[in-house]
């Protein structure tokens, strides 16, 4: 139990787990079991964690609405033409199907569910998703469709990953999107592709995820309500990556404007946010 004693009759600590199951759902308590867990060792069952898998499953559900709600397209390819943070995607789904699938086959499954649990949550739901909204909302009917194949494609390898934990929701999932074969769970697991490997995608995309995230901590270093976005002028020496991100960054870091040039002049009073790529101004 949770306080480290063996599960009894007599200290009358056990869970029923058709109960927990009810109150939270089966793929919860599923992926709470396997989670944070490796072999040989005891594990201590906090129902609190089956609190925060639900939560994790409803993030993905959330996200599958979102994609659904805006999805156009009736088969799921990737486009001929990729934007960096399609890259930058792709190359990190690369890297999780190869490291789940190694995990999996040393049957190291905590921790191939806790790589699964990180690049959803955050790769995929806060960053990508965020990324792609420009795009999903824009008047560019072939960029739509762009961001719309790439958020679909990455989705589906996901529930094929996920689906040994969660078989119930990446099934309902998968059922509803554009898709080939009958079942989930017959269908091929993905596989690691030297083509869709992009480090220098990432390491473009590092420098700007690190700017968004240092001017976001900026703003609430200052208390300053998202609602009120300010002008960023951002100076870099290589500012390609910036250039192509600029809907991106305005977006996330709450700006009404984006600049960015080699050389940008510092107005006396403003607001400076430094990371190892650029320097960023906000007046």
């Amino acid at each position: 139990d949770d306080k480290g004693r063996k599960m009894s009759k007599s200290l009358g600590n056990g869970i029923d787990p058709l109960e927990i199951a009810e109150k939270y759902g089966a793929d919860a308590l599923r992926f709470n079991l396997v989670t944070g867990n490796s072999p040989g060792n005891d594990m201590r069952f906090y129902t609190e964690r089956c609190e925060a898998m639900r939560n994790f499953a409803n993030k993905i559900w959330n996200a599958s609405r979102f994609l659904m709600m805006n999805l156009t397209i009736d088969k799921c390819e990737l486009p001929e033409k990729l934007e960096l943070e399609d890259k930058w995607i792709l190359s990190k789904l690369n890297t999780v199907i190869r490291e789940v699938t190694e995990n999996m086959d040393h049957y190291e499954l905590g921790v191939a569910a806790q790589k699964l649990y990180d690049f959803i949550w955050d790769t995929y739901c806060d960053w990508y998703i965020e990324m792609t909204k420009a795009r999903l909302q824009g008047d560019n009917p072939a960029a739509k469709e762009q961001a719309q194949r790439v958020l679909c494609y990455v989705l589906t390898d996901i529930l094929k990953l996920l689906h040994p934990f969660m078989p119930f929701l990446t099934e309902e999932i998968w059922q509803s999107l554009p898709h080939q074969g009958k079942a989930l769970i017959v269908a091929p697991w993905p596989e690691y592709e030297e083509g869709r490997a992009f480090p220098q995608a990432e390491a473009e995309m590092k420098k700007v995820m690190e700017l968004i995230t240092a001017v976001r901590t900026r703003r609430s270093e200052m208390n300053v309500p998202p609602s009120k976005k300010a002008h960023l002028a951002i100076e870099a020496a290589d500012t390609a990556a910036f250039e192509a991100e600029k809907e991106a960054i305005a977006r996330l870091a709450y700006c009404s404007g984006v600049e960015v040039a080699q050389s940008v002049p510092q107005a006396e009073g403003s607001v400076t946010v430094v990371t190892a790529a650029c320097r960023a101004t906000c007046p």
